[in-house]
């Protein structure tokens, strides 16, 4: 019997369960970690695992969350919690409410106990208090523990700090001098609680040395830093490029990495909704940016988005065997290798999208060419409307002309008379009809600027043109 197996034997837990290390706040159903078809066939229970890791390697917060139709659920109580924190209280139910149950049986057929992924593990623990199964995790029973100045239990300052993460963060006395704010787990940007969901995708720790020994540590939800132009690309006085931006120390943080576990932590997620939450949030961060890495892992997240768009399921996804471009980094933040970049140029995101991105393009131009033509058709007959128009006013102003210059040769011929003083008459009044006419037809140029931009009234006296409300 291997080591997993006994301690497994230790805990009254069937020692045949594989069991799996998972992240911190990283949840599912059913085994290994919560009952399968208990009551009755077909239930199912759900588990998550909490932020903390006891000194051997297991979560010391785990919850457990029966199916909705379980009796003695519907207590005030019940109500506001919905779920069983400890094994006492998990197990005092299930004496109550099933007194013919045997218990034993019921926790050796999941395992209570929930081992930490390697890689999350803790190197270094810090004093915090190892709860009994007869303890519940979430209540405060007295002990002398740290307190998160906000009031958040889930609060950084309280977890367990991984090697990579024993610098302190430096002391301030400016936004954490405000009462109830924490720099830990308080946004520095709005004051409100970060959120731990999904591995903390949503907010960003400053981890830039700012003194000898010591990390800004200041926390910031991405979507707050982004309206406040603090995040993605930004142009200007900071000129970020996929960086975020830190108010308190002015340090600028590369995003591409954090952006880059996007991906990976989207596999653990069980809704769609929730994963096109997180890659939206990275389209958002990335979109922009003249960096060539950044713009790889742009085009993979947007392809993923529109194969979940076209109707793909998030287990066909994630069992595509399509190669992915995360765990490209170090915890630094820095490039593994020179192939890095190369080796996002070689990714084909996803398969064939069920759409031809050629013939769209085909129909789009069509469209286009369509708009195009009647565009020209429409102006080639106003082209037309106003040529003969115009043309026809500078004939009338030719006639006058002509018939003007026949009056004034006939009125040079008479010298006295009645007729003299008749064709004088004519002169003055053909004179005064070219006046107007001249200025009409400088009304009718107007239509130089288009028809659209012409007055109304020209349109409709001189072109005989209707114009609709």
């Amino acid at each position: 019997m291997d080591s997993m197996d006994i301690d497994q034997s230790n805990r009254g837990e069937s020692p045949h369960l594989l069991l799996r290390p998972v992240r911190p706040m990283e949840s599912g159903e059913g085994l290994p970690y919560a009952p399968e078809n208990w009551p009755n066939p077909g239930d199912t229970w759900h588990w998550k695992a909490g932020p903390r890791v006891s000194g051997k390697g297991y979560f010391v917060d785990r919850y457990l969350y029966p199916p909705k139709h379980l009796p003695g659920l519907d207590t005030e109580i019940w109500r506001k919690n919905k779920v069983f924190r400890s094994r006492l209280s998990l197990e005092r139910y299930i004496r109550v409410t099933f007194p013919e149950a045997d218990v034993q049986k019921f926790f050796a057929s999941f395992s209570w106990s929930i081992p930490c992924r390697d890689g999350e593990m803790p190197q270094k623990q810090v004093l915090l208090p190892v709860y009994s199964s007869d303890e519940d995790p979430m209540h405060d029973n007295g002990s002398d523990t740290a307190v998160c100045k906000a009031g958040n239990d889930k609060c950084g300052s309280l977890m367990p700090q991984c090697e990579a993460e024993t610098l302190p963060a430096m002391p301030c006395d400016i936004c954490c001098g405000e009462p109830n704010f924490c720099s830990d787990c308080c946004c520095i940007l709005c004051c409100k609680l970060i959120s731990l969901e999904h591995e903390g995708y949503s907010y960003i720790k400053c981890e830039a040395v700012v003194s000898e020994g010591h990390i800004c540590g200041h926390v910031a939800h991405v979507n707050c830093a982004l309206r406040a132009y603090m995040a993605g690309t930004i142009g200007g006085s900071f000129g970020l490029d996929a960086e975020y931006y830190c108010r308190r120390c002015d340090a600028k943080k590369d995003l591409v990495p954090h952006v880059n576990k996007f991906l990976e932590i989207c596999q653990t997620v069980e809704y769609q909704g929730d994963v096109e939450k997180i890659l939206n949030l990275g389209i958002c961060i990335l979109q922009g940016s003249q960096r060539d890495n950044a713009k790889e892992l742009l085009n993979c997240i947007e392809s993923t988005v529109i194969k979940l768009k076209c109707g793909t399921s998030l287990e066909d996804l994630w069992n595509d065997d399509t190669p992915t471009i995360w765990s490209d980094y170090s915890d630094s933040g820095e490039a593994r290798d020179n192939d890095t970049l190369q080796s996002l140029q070689d990714v084909t995101p996803i398969g064939p999208i069920p759409f031809n991105h050629e013939a769209e393009m085909h129909k789009l131009e069509e469209e286009i060419g369509e708009v195009l033509r009647a565009l020209r058709k429409a102006q080639e007959f106003e082209y037309q409307i106003a040529e003969g128009k115009l043309h026809a006013q500078k004939e009338c102003l030719s006639d006058l002309y002509r018939q003007l210059e026949k009056e004034k040769a006939e009125l040079s011929r008479r010298v006295s008379g009645t007729d003299v003083n008749t064709l004088m008459t004519n002169v003055l009044k053909r004179l005064d009809q070219i006046r107007k006419e001249v200025t009409k037809l400088k009304e009718m140029e107007e239509v130089a600027k288009g028809f659209g931009r012409t007055p109304r009234g020209v349109l409709e006296e001189y072109f005989h043109l209707s114009i609709e409300d």
